[in-house]
């Protein structure tokens, strides 16, 4: 059994999940977020978190689907869940500094903006 195959697909649907999930969630929130930022402009607030969902999306799943070329050759399954729980693991690590970075960026960016 190609024990690779198999781990890039189970890989996949695990790591666009968690992406969709963290997503939705950080786009619902981040209205609220965005709307205290910009308090006069609703409809960029709605536009500003919309476009930030959708490069969320690309810049993660796209990179997900990159790292898959740098996979060793896992020969049993004991390596398929130890590869498998890292790079899960690793993903998660850089979703959620990227998410603190966006809020920091935004929220000093915009600040100097309105001034």
């Amino acid at each position: 059994m190609d024990y690779n195959i198999l781990g890039y697909g189970i890989f996949i649907t695990v790591i666009v999940f968690i992406i969709v999930v963290v997503g939705k969630i950080c786009y619902r929130n981040g209205n609220i977020f965005v709307a205290e930022l910009i308090p006069d402009h609703l409809d960029l607030c709605q536009q500003i978190n919309k476009s930030l969902l959708v490069s969320y999306y690309l810049v993660n799943i796209g990179y997900c689907a990159m790292t898959l070329v740098g996979w060793e050759t896992i020969i049993s399954p004991q390596q398929l869940i130890e590869v498998m729980a890292v790079k899960v693991a690793t993903i998660v690590c850089i979703l959620s500094v990227l998410h603190y970075l966006n809020i920091y960026l935004l929220t000093n960016t915009i600040h100097k903006l309105i001034k």
